[in-house]
């Protein structure tokens, strides 16, 4: 394969895009990889389009050599399977739906496990039939709020999915062990920096649940992780460790004056310096305050209820943690409508008591796992201005349930081992599922067993970003000079500059590429002429091609110079022998 620069449909950017945020986003765009075309949806250009169908090629010879079967479903999808399943609704607003002229529901995909499901249901009947995998690689469809990074956070994606069948739990746990070890080898071969998490499982529902994240201090994605033992997961998923329950000989509860005290530090700095609100063992911390948060959660058809959260008073409550236990439902801070409807909550100074069950106030009351029975807290006293003191855990105010919804922060006890955990970032390029039975049951997938009764397959769900693995590999394979592509997804093997007035650097570098053609590499050949070295030096870092030959003023001396784009290691090589040395011979 030999692409040249003089006819190559290419244009790149001195200058980043007004709107890129994160590197892979400038610098695809930059050098020619990927056009925006409007928020969210972008076209890919000759040589991004190459990056993004080798990404396609590794993905694909992975999942063919663990046995899976590739199918490809339309984009375009009718509404009733997603009505069977209940996403329809649950989806929200999440998904693109349309009208045909017959005034009939479908929706652009956004993922496609009712299809797979009835494919599998309207052809197989017989245990004798499976375990089957079947993926695709195509478009997806998601309305996102705010799309952003590029190609990172999309409208419109490329994914790999992939769903296993199964008779019973033993073949299910076999066909996630597959392809977990299929998706280790992908990302291997592709030179990702990953790591392996635990996750929820989201809109999928089901049991066991992984991501694979790539490493990146700008990805989306926090997760936790323990060097002493091991554990990885990403924030939705971590649990806290609940302490043992206490015994309090606490005093009564007091509500008391709290002067010049909004926010958690002042109310912390006012308890410590007034005489009659110490502490007799130590000062008070903002662990000991329980912060109440109301919140508003929507469900798919449109109720909405308030939620009333306790965590102590150090911690924030994590967005991405709520939004991962209420869902499907849509949740977001109560506003001042929803006090006004409940004026015996003061804003500010909500208390525990004034909750009591959610059958009394009307309003569910959960707390973080921390707050256990017997812990003696400071908490709001429902009166502008005042706070209560010495409220326990069991014998003052009891909550309807827990919830992890507080924010996890590096220093925690490690779920596992209880060893402090870290903190980290990533881009998720991978998700893998054990499904159960929730999409066989709701659309009759079954088959009929050993003994000739009928038995409800059991399914995994298992997904690749393959365009957000472009954008992956780009935040982690880039200088500030341009991308540096691993060679698996390189759009070449090799960039030939040829630079000069002269026709010798040309007909040299013509030579060269002819001859690593024949070997089998594909080349990239800068053959522009009126062009200045610099630029053409410029572009080569750019592009991230990992082998750059520069065919120049060297070639008085019979050499050209060879550079790895990786480690910038530069070496001169004699003419004759280019071909061989960039060959391997």
């Amino acid at each position: 394969m030999l692409l040249r620069m003089s006819t190559l449909f290419l244009r790149t950017l001195r200058e980043d895009p007004a709107d890129a945020e994160v590197p892979s986003h400038r610098l695809l765009q930059r050098a020619g990889y990927v056009r925006r075309v409007a928020p969210g949806i972008f076209s890919w250009l000759p040589l991004g389009y190459r990056v993004l169908r080798n990404v396609e090629r590794v993905v694909r010879e992975e999942m063919d050599a663990m046995g899976a079967q590739e199918v490809h479903f339309p984009a375009l999808l009718p509404r009733e399977p997603y009505e069977r399943t209940g996403r329809w609704t649950e989806y929200g607003d999440g998904i693109f739906r349309l009208k045909d002229r017959k005034d009939n529901d479908y929706l652009l995909g956004p993922t496609h496990e009712e299809m797979f499901t009835l494919l599998v249901k309207d052809l197989y009947s017989s245990y004798k039939d499976l375990p089957l995998s079947l993926y695709q690689i195509q478009t997806k469809y998601r309305d996102e709020a705010r799309p952003r990074a590029g190609i990172l956070r999309g409208r419109e994606f490329v994914m790999k999915d992939s769903y296993s069948f199964d008779v019973d739990d033993e073949g299910l746990a076999a066909s996630y062990a597959a392809h977990r070890a299929a998706y280790i080898k992908i990302f291997d071969r592709l030179g990702l920096d990953y790591v392996i998490v635990s996750a929820t499982s989201g809109a999928m529902g089901g049991s066991a649940s992984e991501e694979f994240l790539a490493a990146c201090d700008t990805g989306e994605d926090t997760y936790a992780r323990c060097l002493a033992c091991g554990f990885a997961a990403n924030v939705e998923a971590v649990t806290t460790p609940v302490p043992a329950s206490e015994t309090s000989d606490s005093p009564a509860a007091h509500l008391e004056d709290t002067p010049d005290a909004p926010t958690i530090d002042a109310l912390v700095n006012v308890s410590n310096a007034l005489p009659n609100l110490r502490r007799l063992d130590r000062d008070w911390e903002a662990a000991d305050t329980l912060k109440l948060l109301l919140f508003a959660v929507t469900s798919p058809s449109g109720d909405r209820d308030l939620l009333a959260i306790g965590v102590p008073g150090d911690r924030e409550v994590d967005m991405k943690r709520l939004e991962a236990q209420v869902y499907p439902a849509n949740v977001e801070p109560a506003g001042e409508a929803d006090f006004a409807r409940h004026p015996q909550f003061v804003k500010g100074y909500l208390g525990p008591q004034v909750l009591g069950s959610a059958s009394a106030s009307g309003v569910r009351f959960v707390v973080d796992p921390r707050v256990v029975t017997g812990t003696r807290w400071v908490a709001g006293g429902n009166e502008f201005g005042k706070h209560t003191y010495d409220l326990v855990v069991g014998r003052d105010f009891v909550a309807d349930a827990t919830i992890e919804a507080a924010e996890v922060r590096a220093g925690d006890a490690c779920p596992s081992c209880s060893q402090p955990l870290e903190m980290a970032r990533g881009i998720e390029v991978g998700h893998i599922f054990s499904l159960g039975r929730k999409f066989a049951k709701a659309l009759e997938l079954t088959v009929d067993d050993e003994r000739g009764e009928q038995a409800v397959v059991t399914m995994g769900s298992y997904g690749v970003g393959v365009s957000r693995l472009v954008a992956a590999i780009a935040e982690q394979s880039h200088d500030d000079r341009g991308l540096i592509w691993p060679a698996a997804v390189s759009p070449a093997d090799v960039h030939i500059v040829a630079t000069g007035k002269d026709d010798a650097p040309f007909d040299v570098a013509e030579k060269l590429a002819a001859g690593l053609v024949l070997r089998g590499k594909r080349v990239l050949l800068d053959d522009r002429r009126g062009v200045s070295p610099g630029v053409k030096f410029n572009d080569s870092e750019l592009l991230g091609v990992p082998v750059i030959v520069v065919v120049g003023k060297r070639l008085v001396d019979g050499v050209v110079e060879v550079k790895d784009r990786r480690s910038g290691e530069r070496v001169d090589v004699a003419v004759d022998a280019a071909v061989d040395h960039l060959t391997g011979v």
